[in-house]
Parts: structure tokens; C-alpha cells; sequence
């Protein structure tokens, strides 16, 4: 897949994540535009899923092409004007958290209710083999047990995200009616709903004060606010939490794997929900 070659200064920065930042087009207000920090593969990879997901029919922008402006590389993706994440909204309208979790949880049952042709998509078990494989901060012991893990969970092939964070479910608003979309599937696979839910609950609990207001614009006790009212409505009134919250965190210790991935150092802050359970 070879790249396209654009000139960056046609679009302007509009905000930038752990793997990327994103552009808007200057001129065409059809165009959006995320440009990787990472290399050409994580970019290519990411436009391939994106185009299998948009085409399954799941929510979310519908990707163009790959392009490059001679040292990034990036995709270019249909805009979704007016578009708003979940965490952006709560950080603007503290008063809505309930409300947005409430309709963030109904979005990701319905992606986690999805069968897919698993030979299309990869199994999230050897995704985070591979990732375990290659990171360099956990012990052997403590990889042959994180392993041994892995393959005791449960078998599905349902869709998951990957890297199900409140900031990647959009909605764009029209009229007082919200259509949600998702958006950055680098990580899209399949399996176990668990594996998704467990970054919700990392991203909502398991930060500190300052990242969760740099990276998510809201207060730590507003990401709690979202994580109850999520979980509420993802597992339903009658579930017994305490035994979910056991599993749940556990899951998100796992989630370390990418964020260790990404940052290239250790994570102790997430790598605790391990210690006792796992290893």
C-alpha cells in the first residue's frame, strides 16, 4: 500500500493522542486527517481494519487513503463535522456524565453482541501473545503466568475494540439526536468481552489527577461518576459487582500490555491489578 503524498500545511491541527495527532482539512470540509507517530505498518494496518470495520456496517468514520507528507504517515478519513468524544463531552458538561456513560455502555454491548468472520480479524488472545512477547519490562515467570491467563479466558468471536477508551467512541449531535460512532481501530479484533472493558475501567479509575485532566478533560471524580454509571448499564442492575469488579480489574491490569507498548517503559500504576490475581 503506497502512501499518497500531501502537504500538511493544506490542513490545520485540530488534537493529538498517544499514537497520533489530527488534522481538518483548510479548504475541503470533507476531509479529516490522523497522522501516526508511530511508522508506516501501525498506519497501514490501522486504514485495513478501519475499511473492514466500516464495512461490517459498525459505526464509525468511513477511511480514504494512506498518505504521507514525507516523514509521518497518516489516513485520511471522511469528517464527521461537529463531532464530540465521550470524554470531551463529560469534561464539558460534567452535569451529562451519567447520561453519556449510560449511552457509551449501550454502544459498546451492541459492538460486543457482533459475530465476526474470524478469519478476517484477529483473535485478541494472539494479539496480546505477541505483545507479551515482545515487551521487555515483565519478568519470564511472570509472562508464563500473564500467558497461562490469556489462554484460560473464554473463547468468543465477537467483535472488541482493542483499545476501548471513552475517548474513542465519538458522537456527532444534530437536532438533540446524538449518533455515535467509534473511531481509532488499530486494535480491532475479536474475543472476549472482558478485554475491552477492562481499559474503560483503567481509563476511568486507575490514572492519576493530572493525566486524566491532560488526556481526558475531566477531574478523577468525574471519571469515577462515568465508570459506575457504565458499568451499571453494561452488566444491569441485578449483576453481583463485586464479582465483576474482581475480573474487571484484572483485565485491566492486562491492558498494560498496549499502554507499555506504546510508552515504551513500565507501568507499575496498572500493573498492580496483577499483583495477587495473576502473579
Amino acid at each position: 500500500m503506497e502512501p499518497k503524498l500531501i502537504d500538511l500545511n493544506d490542513y490545520v491541527r485540530t488534537g493529538e493522542g498517544a499514537n497520533g495527532a489530527s488534522y481538518n482539512h483548510k479548504t475541503d470540509s470533507n476531509i479529516m486527517l490522523k497522522m501516526y507517530f508511530r511508522n508506516f505498518d501501525a498506519a497501514a494496518l490501522e486504514l485495513e481494519l478501519a475499511q473492514k470495520v466500516y464495512e461490517m456496517g459498525i459505526p464509525s468514520p468511513e477511511p480514504g487513503d494512506l498518505v504521507t507528507d514525507g516523514k509521518q504517515v497518516g489516513i485520511r478519513f471522511r469528517r464527521l463535522d461537529g463531532k464530540k468524544s465521550y470524554s470531551r463531552a463529560c469534561g464539558d458538561n460534567p452535569e451529562k456524565t451519567e447520561e453519556y456513560a449510560r449511552e457509551f455502555a449501550q454502544l459498546c454491548k451492541k459492538l460486543h453482541s457482533i459475530h465476526v468472520d474470524t478469519s478476517k480479524f484477529e483473535n485478541v488472545k494472539d494479539r496480546l501473545y505477541a505483545m507479551l512477547e515482545a515487551n521487555p519490562f515483565f519478568s519470564p515467570e511472570q509472562k508464563e503466568k500473564i500467558h497461562a491467563f490469556i489462554a484460560a479466558a473464554p473463547d468468543t468471536d465477537t467483535a472488541i475494540h482493542g483499545d476501548l477508551q471513552f475517548s474513542n467512541g465519538i458522537f456527532v449531535e444534530k437536532d438533540g439526536v446524538r449518533t455515535p460512532y467509534f473511531i481509532d481501530l488499530g486494535d480491532f479484533c475479536y474475543g472476549y468481552h472482558m478485554f475491552d472493558i477492562g481499559m474503560v475501567y483503567l481509563c476511568c479509575c486507575l490514572n492519576d489527577e493530572a493525566w486524566t485532566l491532560e488526556q481526558y478533560h475531566m477531574s478523577n471524580a468525574t471519571a469515577a461518576r462515568f465508570w459506575d454509571a457504565f458499568a451499571l448499564e453494561y452488566f444491569g442492575a441485578d449483576a453481583d459487582m463485586d464479582e465483576i469488579m474482581k475480573e474487571v480489574k484484572i483485565y485491566a491490569g492486562l491492558k498494560t500490555l498496549i499502554i507499555e507498548r506504546d510508552t515504551h517503559r513500565p507501568m507499575p500504576e496498572f500493573r498492580a491489578m496483577l499483583e495477587g490475581t495473576i502473579y
